[in-house]
Order: structure tokens, then C-alpha cells, then sequence
């Protein structure tokens, strides 16, 4: 159908509105969706424990070791060189050998560096160890590939190492140990790995429940899909999928399967989120977007079954697979039940309110969208029209634009509260 002026000149006026609004309520105290975000109170990590809960060399951590790197091999060619003024480099070979690295251990490096220096104001990161050139590790240590390092801080203060470690697995790094009293390990998949490129996702094989009650694989569904999800406020609803992060039906990906003691299992990359709990109660707010590499058998987790409510179910085993095809659906409510159990639509940040937060302006970009391109479904128009025809008591003005206007009232008052 052919667009009004008004509907051509009301979509761009609407985007500026809202990037401006966007602009200065993020850039410093304010109501609503400027607020800058709390920073989360971190637990530090345990003497001689280690996240996640997997040996170094297991898919669902920094993976196999890939052979050793010498300055003469072709492969020295992948390393880099840290030179960041931040980092003090105890390079007691007198070589430089501790500043070379992977990109990827390089770039987790920075991130904690900075993170340091914001929760101790004056300490920065020291590393002790990276790529070894020498045989000083085992065979087959990572640190012979520079995606290894051990660390501590400049000032050497033992009791700070517990929370330096808990900040290194928040900076990105794959494998975190508490090796010992004087240094934390860390350690990172190799920079072609697909679990790095790919980030956080499902197999294509996984289903969900679409509006209509039938089930559908992650490799057929499409945008504008509703499928099974639960609202900010513990609702089960069916959430629009806005569009999908990543969509490959093609690559191998290594993904986590959490089996849990009703037989339900959900498969998802260590880095995605997914909603977990010590106990098994049944308030959803008791249940924390956490890496699915933190779940252990004993947890639970909540899942959707045909036959009742949201219910909460343990988990039984954690194990380890490797599968064709990697999607990743973006829903209007940030949340989705894949294979039954509750999951996050984000990855790679350990902050669902944060990563839901961030994708704001896409999902009110995609209910403007609706609003004036007709993209609003039947229900929808159905819905509104029956609403303000009872609020107006027969005054003409339920026309479509003003069940868009409607409409749009109700989504903007629905993403603030599930925000």
C-alpha cells in the first residue's frame, strides 16, 4: 500500500527524536534508560579454584593445544607484541618474550588491565609469565603458543589475587585458574577457534515453541516469528524475533549440553547466557543470567512444558559436543525457552540487563517499524482497534493511525518495565 506523506516525514522526525533523546540521557545521570548501570559486586575466586569448571584443554575452555611456537616457525607470524604502558612486564629473560602473545590474549590483557586500574586506583597488572620460549612449562602449556599468562599485581599483594582473578574471567579470558598463592593462570582459545569467532549461540537443530503452540528448529525460523519467551515480569509470553546475531547454518561450533533431571536438554556456547539458581524454587526473579560454562550439575534451571506452568528442574550433567549450524535470535523480550528451558537472547557479556539495555534502540527501532510501515500484525490492529473503541465510547477516532499511536504507547511502556 502506498505510504502517506505523513507516514514518510513522521519515521525519519521520530529516529531523530529518539537519537537525541538517546545522546543526552546516555551521557550522564537522568530517569529511564539513562541511568548508567550499578557496577556488579564481584565474589573473588577461591585458592586453587578455576572457571570454568573444565580442565584448560576441554572444548568448553581454552581447547587443545595446538603445538609449540619457536621464532623461526611460520606460526611466530601469529603472535603480537603488548606494549601497553599499563602492564609492567616482568621479563626476567631480558628478551621480550613475555610481551609476545595471540591477539586474543592480548586483547582479554588490555580489557583487565583496565579493570585494575579502576578497582585498585593506582596498582596496575603485572605479568609474570606469557609465551616461554625456554621449556619452562610442561609439554603441551599453552604459554608455548602465547595464549597463556600467569599474572599478579604490581604491588604483589597476595589477598587482592582472589578478586584479580574473578576480574581476568570477566575481561574475557577463557580459562582463569587460582593456580597459586603467588600468580593467577590464564589462558585463551586459539584466534581461529570457532567458539571465538561465532560467540554466543544455539544449534540449529534446537526448537522452540511458536504462537500457535507448534514447535520450530532455530534453522527455520525467521524474523517476525513469535516464539515462547518469558517477560520482565515472570510472563510467559510469545516474543517477536527481531532478527538474528549470527546466523550460520554451516559452521561447527562446540556447544555445552545442560541435561537436567525432567529430560529436557538445552545446547548453547559456553559464553551464552542462561538463567540459573542454587535452589530450585519457582520465583523466576531468584534466577541469574550466568555463562552456561557456570552450570554444574546441581543447579537448575526453569522450563516450560506443554502440559503446566514454569517450573524449576536440576541440572543432572554438563558435557561437551561438537555441532553443525549456529543461531542466535534477538527477541523483543530478550528471552526465549529453547528445547523447554529458559535462555537469554545474549552473549559474551555476563549482564543480561545490561546486553537488554544496549539492543534498546534496535528493538524500538523495529516497533517504529511497525508503527509505520502497517508491520503491526492482525492481532495487534484487532486488539487496539477493540481497546479504543471502548476508551473513546464512539467517538470516530479509532482509525489504523490511531491504533498505531495506541500501539505504540503500549510498546514503550512495555520495554520500560522490562527493562
Amino acid at each position: 500500500m502506498k505510504q502517506s506523506r505523513w507516514a514518510r516525514l513522521v519515521q525519519p522526525c521520530l529516529l531523530a527524536a529518539w537519537t537525541c533523546i538517546w545522546l543526552v540521557q546516555g551521557c550522564g545521570p537522568g530517569p529511564g534508560y539513562g541511568i548508567r548501570p550499578r557496577p556488579r559486586k564481584l565474589t573473588a575466586m577461591h585458592y586453587k579454584q578455576f572457571f570454568p569448571n573444565f580442565s584448560e584443554n576441554n572444548l568448553g575452555a581454552s581447547g587443545r593445544a595446538e603445538g609449540k611456537i619457536t621464532r623461526n616457525s611460520e606460526r611466530f607470524n601469529e603472535l603480537v607484541c603488548n606494549y601497553n604502558p599499563d602492564i609492567v612486564f616482568k621479563d626476567e629473560e631480558n628478551t621480550n618474550a613475555d610481551r609476545f602473545m595471540t591477539k586474543r590474549c592480548k586483547d582479554c590483557l588490555n580489557r583487565l588491565a583496565i579493570a585494575v586500574m579502576n578497582q585498585w586506583p593506582g596498582v596496575h597488572l603485572r605479568v609474570t609469565e606469557a609465551w616461554d620460549e625456554d621449556g619452562h612449562h610442561p609439554p603441551g602449556s599453552l604459554h608455548y603458543e602465547g595464549r597463556a599468562v600467569d599474572i599478579t599485581t604490581d604491588d604483589r599483594e597476595t589477598e587482592k589475587y582472589g578478586l584479580l582473578a574473578q576480574l581476568a574471567v570477566e575481561a574475557g579470558f577463557d580459562w582463569v585458574h587460582y593456580e597459586s598463592k603467588y600468580h593467577i593462570h590464564c589462558s585463551v582459545k586459539a584466534d581461529h577457534s570457532v567458539a571465538v569467532e561465532k560467540g554466543g549461540c544455539f544449534p540449529g537443530w534446537a526448537r522452540v515453541t511458536v504462537a500457535g503452540g507448534g514447535q520450530k528448529s532455530l534453522s527455520l525460523l525467521a524474523p517476525g516469528d513469535r516464539v515462547m519467551a518469558l517477560s520482565g515480569t515472570g510472563q510467559v509470553v510469545f516474543s517477536q524475533v527481531i532478527l538474528f546475531l549470527h546466523r550460520d547454518q554451516e559452521s561447527w561450533s562446540t556447544f555445552l549440553s545442560l541435561e537436567t533431571e525432567d529430560g529436557h536438554r538445552l545446547a548453547l556456547t559456553p559464553h551464552h547466557l542462561v538463567f540459573l539458581a542454587p535452589h530450585c524454587r519457582s520465583d523466576s526473579s531468584e534466577y541469574q543470567a550466568q555463562f552456561a560454562s557456570r552450570a554444574k550439575a546441581g543447579d537448575c534451571v526453569l522450563i516450560h512444558a506443554a502440559e503446566g506452568p514454569v517450573r524449576p528442574s536440576r541440572i543432572i550433567s554438563v558435557s561437551v559436543e561438537e555441532s553443525m549450524g549456529v543461531y542466535a535470535p534477538l527477541t523483543e523480550t530478550g528471552t526465549l525457552f529453547v528445547d523447554g528451558v529458559l535462555a537469554s537472547s545474549y552473549a559474551l557479556v555476563e549482564h543480561h540487563r545490561l546486553a537488554h539495555w544496549a539492543f534498546l534502540p534496535l528493538r524500538l527501532l523495529s516497533s517504529f517499524n511497525q508503527l509505520l510501515w502497517g508491520e503491526a500484525t492482525k492481532e495487534q490492529h484487532r486488539l487496539y482497534h477493540t481497546a479504543t473503541s471502548r476508551e473513546l465510547s464512539g467517538h470516530k477516532y479509532h482509525s489504523c493511525w490511531w491504533c498505531r499511536a495506541i500501539f505504540l504507547l503500549h510498546t514503550c511502556t512495555s520495554l520500560y518495565y522490562n527493562f
